[in-house]
């Protein structure tokens, strides 16, 4: 299944960088502590009555939901990360690696590429402007 480039997907990639690091973590702390532990109650008839009895086990929905977004956000940040590496104009990549991969803001960026001063022209002639070409919105 492939991912569709968007701008929000971009805006969104360092969020998803962090969000892997406390997935991970959080993964191992249900396997290795009693995080990972659930309850749940169920009716016991052994007496003829229904008594509630609460059954204690690992809460696998849990882990699967995690397991599964963690498997989303890698698979988002692969598709990111190869798409900008896939950008064929050196100058063009350099203003997707230095904006999205590594989060430096346009005067920074503006300064890096010689156009010191002019952030806005960074940003709306090489980003926005490879954007639409790409028809990425």
């Amino acid at each position: 299944m492939g991912i569709r480039i968007t701008k929000k997907l971009l805006n969104n990639y360092k969020k998803y960088k962090r969000e892997i690091t406390f997935l991970e973590a959080e993964l191992k702390e249900l396997r290795t502590t009693d995080a990972g532990l659930g309850n749940s109650v169920i009716n016991d008839y052994s007496t003829g009555y229904a008594r509630p009895q609460s059954v204690v086990g690992f809460d696998y929905p849990l882990y699967d939901r995690r397991v599964a977004m963690l498997e989303r956000r890698n698979e988002q940040v692969r598709a990111v990360e190869d798409w900008i590496a896939a950008i064929e104009d050196g100058q063009t990549r350099y203003v997707f690696q230095m904006r999205y991969l590594k989060g430096m803001n346009w005067v920074k960026i503006a300064e890096r590429i010689g156009y010191s001063g002019k952030p806005d022209y960074v940003r709306l002639e090489i980003r926005d402007k490879y954007l639409r070409k790409m028809n990425i919105r």
